[in-house]
């Protein structure tokens, strides 16, 4: 059964910035992960690594849309591991007070084997801790 995992934050800030912290590689490496060859362009492959319970894993992801401010979508696999490539859709949503962020990853049944590390549950309290804390503090700066 392929259910998504969807985490979603409201943030005191408009989409904009928000945006910017999600696409342009010199603000993600303030809050998220260094990665030097992204650029933020239609079918664009881009590679980066995580260190994780004193392991490392490769991810290599492919820009697979751009709706500027609003929504970026792209693959998340980890090639020395698995042939499985999940999907990642970061939506921005203006409120009233801010803007929602709903992050929406799928397909990740296709780590399945691949340990605890790689397991619905740690997904699930990564993104909530990349979104909820690291995120809010770099905007909260």
């Amino acid at each position: 059964m392929n259910t998504p995992i969807t985490v979603q934050y409201e943030f005191n800030a408009p989409a904009e910035k928000i945006w910017k912290a999600l696409t342009d590689k010199n603000e993600m490496k303030s809050w998220y992960f260094t990665i030097r060859d992204f650029d933020l362009e239609l079918g664009k492959k881009f590679d980066f690594y995580e260190s994780c319970d004193g392991g490392k894993y490769l991810h290599r992801d492919r820009i697979l849309e751009i709706i500027p401010n609003k929504k970026l979508k792209h693959s998340w696999a980890y090639p020395e591991l698995s042939d499985a490539v999940t999907i990642v859709t970061w939506e921005l949503q203006p409120e009233e007070d801010g803007t929602l962020v709903t992050l929406t990853h799928e397909n990740i049944e296709g780590f399945e084997g691949l340990g605890e590390t790689f397991s619905r549950t740690s997904f699930t309290e990564g993104w909530k801790s990349i979104i909820g804390h690291s995120l809010r503090e770099y905007l909260e700066k």
